[in-house]
């Protein structure tokens, strides 16, 4: 039996890409595998010229659950060049989405953890559904978001990137949208309809003139990354996460107990 990619991938008559998150029994959580597929096709489909636009979903009943903590455990075993490059793979995935020619569009459902918040503050437009729960929560298993940090203060500012980086706080689908990290809320039995309509405004529109538009918005923003800022936001993060706070994190989330920097009241 062949085994399912990790990352779906389609490009339909009309010329719409669509990257599926597809490993729905974790809740879409990136590991390795994902970030190479995930980058592999962003590489591809932005040098398509039948590409105009690109739809990122989640298959299952989630959209995105952040890092496979089972990938982090595994990674503290890795030798330091190759946990380095895990660390490059997620930056650079990030980079690619942000900076991405063609419109981008994110439909989200369920669980959007980390990596998820990360991906909604990089495309060009979000929807999700009443339904959808957020949270920037690499703090509560000892780590940093480092790979998402540039993103999130572009997409929702530097305001609400200090509370909810900082506080690991969830938050539900109306407030997304209140601090600017979805345009929409949008109940799930509209959604396809509501996509319709955006990719056929989107298709009114001269290719050219988006991606030069989108290229100076990011360029003149300060929102594009060199790859010197890649390497630095990717050791950060490595750094961090395997520091001895990173490993009884990502411990205690994996026992199922509270981590033993927590101070009851």
């Amino acid at each position: 039996m062949t085994e399912e990619p990790p990352v779906k991938l389609s490009i339909s008559r009309r010329g719409v890409a669509t990257a599926t998150l597809n490993r729905p029994r974790v809740g879409n959580a990136y590991n390795e595998a994902m970030l190479h597929a995930l980058i592999d096709g962003l590489r591809k489909l932005a040098a398509n010229p039948k590409v105009r636009a690109l739809v990122l979903r989640g298959a299952g009943k989630h959209f995105q659950a952040g890092a496979d903590i089972n990938w982090l455990n595994e990674a503290t075993d890795y030798p330091p060049q190759r946990n380095f490059e895990a660390s490059v793979a997620t930056t650079r995935a990030m980079q690619m989405l942000n900076e991405f020619p063609k419109p981008t569009i994110a439909l989200i459902q369920g669980g959007c953890f980390g990596g998820g918040v990360g991906i909604a503050c990089c495309v060009d437009v979000a929807f999700c559904t009443p339904d959808a729960i957020f949270g920037i929560s690499e703090v509560r298993v000892g780590v940093a978001p480092t790979p998402i940090s540039t993103y999130m203060i572009g997409a929702i500012g530097l305001r609400q990137t200090r509370r909810y980086a900082l506080t690991g706080e969830r938050f539900g689908a109306m407030e997304a949208c209140r601090i600017g990290l979805v345009h929409e809320v949008v109940p799930a039995d509209v959604m396809e309809a509501k996509l319709a309509t955006v990719l056929d405004a989107i298709f009114l529109n001269g290719p050219g003139a988006m991606a030069a538009t989108k290229n100076s918005f990011l360029g003149a923003n300060n929102l594009k990354l060199s790859d010197r800022d890649i390497t630095l936001l990717a050791h950060e993060g490595w750094m961090q996460r395997h520091s001895a706070e990173g490993h009884e994190g990502t411990a205690a989330f994996r026992e199922k107990r509270t981590p033993s920097w927590y101070v009851a009241s």
